[in-house]
């Protein structure tokens, strides 16, 4: 082989593996939303980086728009790249695709942050409810807030009801 094939061989070879990168494991997240509503509607739910979280038209990481299960709604989000993030979710009962509010912008619709952050005059800051998310499975469980709460027996009863309607 002359030394000029060689070389280019050589230089082929190197630059493509020294261009591939391994990809980074995905993550996948399961969000168990609990004290939903048994009036219906839809649970949306949304994943937000620190640069994306504290604005409100921003696209999520991922998200996820499921029909509500009266007590507790599960939503399975897969391939997400590792990292910290916020979740901010609500059930929209009325299913209009947004957060029903007052006249004063107050919600109406019961709604949730990641760790059961609570708002004071506005969505809880990034640190509040940020948690880390690792390559493969993970877990984050949250609280509907500003809605009525549900007794253990009505929370049987709905998931009873769940299971059948499965």
């Amino acid at each position: 082989m002359p030394r000029s094939r060689g070389w280019i061989l050589l230089f082929a070879t190197g630059a493509l593996w020294g261009g591939l990168a391994w990809p980074a494991q995905a993550a996948n997240l399961t969000v168990h939303v609990q004290d939903v509503l048994p009036a219906g509607g839809t649970v949306r739910l949304g994943v937000y980086d620190q640069a994306s979280y504290p604005n409100d038209s921003a696209k999520p990481v991922a998200s996820a728009d499921v029909p509500a299960v009266p007590g507790e709604t599960v939503v399975t989000l897969h391939n997400i790249p590792p990292g910290t993030y916020a979740i901010q979710v609500f059930q929209d009962v009325n299913s209009n695709g947004k957060m029903d509010t007052s006249w004063i912008g107050l919600p109406l619709e019961p709604f949730g942050f990641s760790l059961d952050a609570k708002p004071f005059l506005s969505k809880p800051p990034f640190d509040e409810v940020k948690f880390n998310l690792v390559a493969g499975e993970n877990s984050q469980t949250l609280h509907l807030q500003n809605a009525p709460k549900i007794s253990p027996t009505d929370r049987a009863r709905d998931a009873i009801r769940a299971r059948q309607r499965r």
